[in-house]
């Protein structure tokens, strides 16, 4: 493997594991509105991204109309449809069957990556890989069983999800990880509080506790900076396609956060559903033998 994919590997990989840890951190703060909570956690890495920005003053770049819309859908089901429909959606399913449907990305990464990023062809391989990445995903978060209404919002999220990615690519060449993620994250603010007022009214107002407060903190400055910036290097380097794998490792990093904040321990399932996640991704990012002895009579 290339010594780009190798650092792409690893930073998808840590991303995913800090998304991951979300699940139980917002379990931590279920009694606090959610679209204040997610509003502040926004705010802190909006700050954080744009002081980056400020200091490492990369080059000029002119956003385009297109660059706007792009960043205004990004914001919209990235970020802010992605997190609400993934709260909304246990409150009517099981959290293993939002787990379940939302852990399916990865094929539809797998199959939809290469249209967007190249207009190419799917990978055999990598949907083949996918496919065993989703069944881990499904046996870590055990199926479940919920309402029709919980399924149809855990669909939404999927599509939050997908879209944080593919929506991604077109930018990121041109205005590179720290913008695209310190833009999104400042135009899904105002989203979220918006939303805030129209459905929860004044209690958005409410101030948080210090626990609440140290647990949105965390999934502003480690989750949304830590995560997003990582996530959106190892795009460009792995590939859409590819990348999306990593989706897989969520679950992974969710039940470690529950085992370290003492809300479980895994069971078997979960165990062997990340054994087989990461044989999945093994399987993605290994080239078979036919190809690699391709390259090489290409080259002699």
């Amino acid at each position: 493997m290339q010594k780009s994919h190798l650092r792409g590997a690893a930073q998808a990989t840590v991303g995913m594991l800090l998304v991951g840890s979300l699940v139980a951190v917002n379990a931590s703060i279920k009694d606090y509105p959610m679209y204040t909570a997610q509003a502040i956690r926004y705010t802190l890495a909006s700050v954080v991204l744009c002081a980056l920005l400020a200091a490492r003053r990369p080059p000029r770049v002119r956003l385009t109309r297109r660059d706007v819309l792009l960043l205004a859908a990004l914001a919209t089901s990235g970020l802010a449809v992605f997190n609400v429909a993934i709260v909304y959606a246990t409150h009517y399913s099981s959290a293993a069957l939002v787990g379940t449907v939302v852990g399916s990305g990865p094929i539809v990464m797998a199959v939809l990556g290469p249209l967007v990023a190249r207009g190419g062809r799917p990978s055999p391989r990598v949907i083949a890989s996918a496919v065993v990445v989703t069944a881990g995903t499904a046996v870590a978060t055990g199926l479940g069983g919920g309402g029709t209404l919980g399924a149809l919002l855990a669909a939404v999220a999927l599509a939050g999800e997908v879209s944080f990615s593919l929506l991604a690519m077109p930018l990121l060449p041109r205005l590179g990880a720290l913008r695209v993620s310190a833009y999104t994250a400042v135009a899904s603010v105002p989203i979220l509080l918006a939303l805030g007022l129209a459905v929860d009214g004044t209690t958005i107002l409410r101030a948080p506790s210090w626990t609440e407060l140290s647990a949105i903190a965390y999934l502003g400055l480690i989750v949304t900076v830590g995560g997003f910036l990582l996530w959106y290097d190892a795009l460009p380097r792995l590939g859409p396609d590819r990348a999306g794998l990593f989706a897989g490792i969520m679950p992974v990093g969710a039940v470690a956060t529950m085992m370290l904040l003492g809300q479980g321990t895994p069971t078997p399932a979960e165990l062997g559903g990340a054994a087989l996640v990461v044989g999945g991704i093994a399987l993605g990012l290994t080239r078979s033998t036919a190809t690699r002895t391709g390259a090489v009579l290409a080259r002699t």
